[in-house]
């Protein structure tokens, strides 16, 4: 990758070089200056000349201005990839003295069962530097109760998740409630219950445009068939509340086995599952003073929905970018991918002619970006779709243009 960087800066000094010569050869053919008349009389072979330099002048500024735009992609781009690799690496994110190395590469490489595990780690790298701070800082009682809990465990997944709820800033006691409802569970009952999203191998696959100018390729994130969708069936405006909804049960797994397991964290009831969703997606549309009729939320309520529902199991706080161009696009992406990276939610609004709606970008590989829609999918758009107005692959072609994000600080 350094080297890719190296030969990229090289192409682009000697195309800078390239343009300073052409700039410099003009300056030659045009000479100096006659006098105080020079301005104020030209023949016809000065005016050529200059017509001449001013042509090839303007070429000569046009390679170094690509020289300097390729010189800051390739920059970015290598930015994106040293980001990613330090996230991924998992393991030395968890500092603690309290686990043992094997226990620490275990946690780190638990994916949700029957998935791609590199695509679906339980703990993100955050997690694991979070899970390991918060063990450093219990109390004698707490640790030892926490040891207990993960040497009690059933399975890789089971600790994984007991790890996550600790990251996500539960109590010792609340965790050890949790496990009394997840222990002796089979991992495919974890997965269905605690992790709302799961990415299938093939979901970066290009299959095409459906006729409303959303990908094809798609997956469904559901429970037991009811999908995780604003309003319970796609039919309300709660598009803020329904991504912020979506995007804490990600990232703390009691909060999702809440929605998905009912107070007592054993239903398998989807009816009952999308009474729940869709009466927390109202609570948090009126938290955010969303619209009447369970339509629309401004920004400020969606900031602020954001630190109360997501920072605040991830230690993070949400700051509003606008998006006024393809440029601020691409400067904003190095901050949205080491954030995704991180196991950071960030939040999309996209916009089109009849109106806008808010998504959120959940992971990124490579120069592809996850977004989650809260019309019940997810699916993977490019970083040339997220800067060139081409985001209706994760909506439709009514909403293209990508105008703000919400960043975790």
């Amino acid at each position: 990758m350094l080297l890719t960087l190296a030969d990229a800066i090289a192409a682009a000094q000697r195309k800078d070089e390239r343009g300073r010569g052409q700039l410099l050869e003009q300056k030659k053919m045009l000479g100096g200056r006659d006098g105080f008349f020079d301005d104020l009389r030209e023949n016809d072979e000065e005016e050529w000349d200059r017509k001449n330099a001013a042509h090839f002048g303007s070429y000569a500024v046009d390679l170094m201005h690509e020289a300097v735009s390729d010189a800051q992609e390739a920059t970015r781009v290598a930015a994106r990839d040293l980001n990613k690799w330090a996230a991924e690496a998992r393991a030395g994110k968890m500092e603690t003295s309290e686990l043992t190395a094997v226990d620490k590469l275990m946690l780190a490489d638990t994916g949700v069962a029957g998935a791609d595990a590199e695509l679906n780690e339980i703990l993100t790298s955050s997690d694991l530097a979070r899970a390991s701070t918060r063990m450093d800082l219990l109390s004698l009682d707490d640790e030892m109760a926490m040891e207990r809990m993960l040497a009690k465990s059933d399975s890789p997944q089971e600790r994984a998740y007991l790890m996550k709820a600790l990251a996500a800033g539960h109590s010792v006691a609340e965790i050890e409630t949790f496990q009394g409802k997840i222990h002796g569970k089979d991992p495919d009952w974890l997965r269905r219950h605690l992790t709302p999203v799961v990415t299938a191998a093939d979901s970066m696959d290009d299959e095409g445009l459906a006729p409303d100018g959303s990908n094809n390729n798609k997956d469904y994130a559901t429970f037991d068939g009811q999908r995780w969708v604003q309003g319970g069936d796609g039919s309300e405006g709660t598009c803020v509340a329904s991504s912020t909804v979506t995007s804490r049960a990600m990232v703390d797994p009691l909060y999702a086995l809440d929605l998905t397991g009912g107070p007592d964290g054993q239903q398998d009831d989807p009816d009952a599952f999308r009474q729940r969703l869709v009466a927390e997606q109202h609570r948090l549309h009126t938290e955010g003073d969303g619209g009447e009729n369970w339509g629309g939320m401004g920004p400020e309520g969606q900031e602020r929905i954001n630190d109360t529902a997501v920072g605040s199991a991830t230690g993070t706080d949400y700051e509003r970018q606008d998006l006024n161009s393809d440029a601020d696009r691409r400067a904003v992406l190095t901050e949205v991918e080491k954030s995704v990276a991180q196991g950071h939610p960030v939040p999309v609004d996209v916009s089109g002619k009849e109106g806008a709606h808010a998504m959120t970008i959940i992971a990124q590989e490579g120069d592809m970006l996850q977004v989650y829609n809260p019309w019940g999918s997810t699916t993977w758009v490019s970083e040339d779709d997220f800067i060139n107005g081409h985001m209706g692959k994760a909506s439709s072609s009514d909403l293209p243009n990508a105008y703000s994000v919400y960043l975790p600080r």
